[in-house]
């Protein structure tokens, strides 16, 4: 079984990078971590290929058209911006606007196989944490601790609820932001996430 590209960073939760200054969590409730009337400039490394851009760009086109939040070109005027960049380092972002420069990485070709996972990385530089890493999630799934791989149980630690909100947004085992059911799996197929209910898919 292929490792999630999400995976492949060896950062907070596999794709989380804190800011050097910062090791806190931010979330949206930090309003110093939320973009300016939901617009985010940004800018592409040339080192992605057409078709990989392509694929960039249709997932910025999915916040377009279903949420509020914009992605715009970066002009070099705007302060706080995003950079995509396609270093050998996994898929992984900061959580919302940092300040400055901020980098969102996208390992080729591992994290541009599916529109998802750029969805993904974006949607931790609008502001959001992972599902599974929600404070109230031990009413809505278990965790199977005992088949994580070694070194690796930092990646289920859940958020602290001074720090983040759901906003009256019920668990979704669906999000593209909850990792698979087999995620940090100490052989890649042993579950370390199972819902509390039964059947239900993840």
């Amino acid at each position: 079984m292929d490792v999630n590209p999400e995976e492949l960073g060896e950062y907070a939760e596999g794709d989380i990078l804190f800011p050097p200054s910062n090791g806190a969590r931010n979330g949206l409730t930090a309003v110093s971590a939320r973009w300016p009337n939901g617009v985010i400039p940004f800018v592409i490394s040339p080192y992605f290929n057409a078709q990989q851009q392509r694929l960039i760009y249709d997932a910025m086109d999915d916040y377009h058209k279903y949420t509020c939040i914009r992605f715009k070109p970066y002009t070099g005027e705007e302060s706080d911006y995003i950079r995509i960049t396609a270093g050998n380092t996994g898929c992984w972002s900061s959580v919302g606007r940092i300040g400055g420069r901020q980098d969102i990485n996208l390992q080729v070709p591992g994290c541009l196989t599916q529109k998802g996972t750029v969805v993904h990385e974006l949607m931790h530089a609008v502001g959001f944490l992972h599902e599974h890493s929600r404070y109230e999630r031990d009413e809505y799934v278990d965790i199977l601790w005992n088949n994580i791989a070694q070194g690796h149980a930092h990646n289920f630690n859940k958020a602290v609820p001074e720090v983040t909100h759901a906003f009256g947004v019920g668990y979704d085992y669906g999000s593209v932001m909850h990792y698979s059911s087999t995620a940090f799996s100490r052989n890649n197929q042993l579950k370390t996430i199972v819902p509390k209910v039964s059947k239900i898919p993840m």
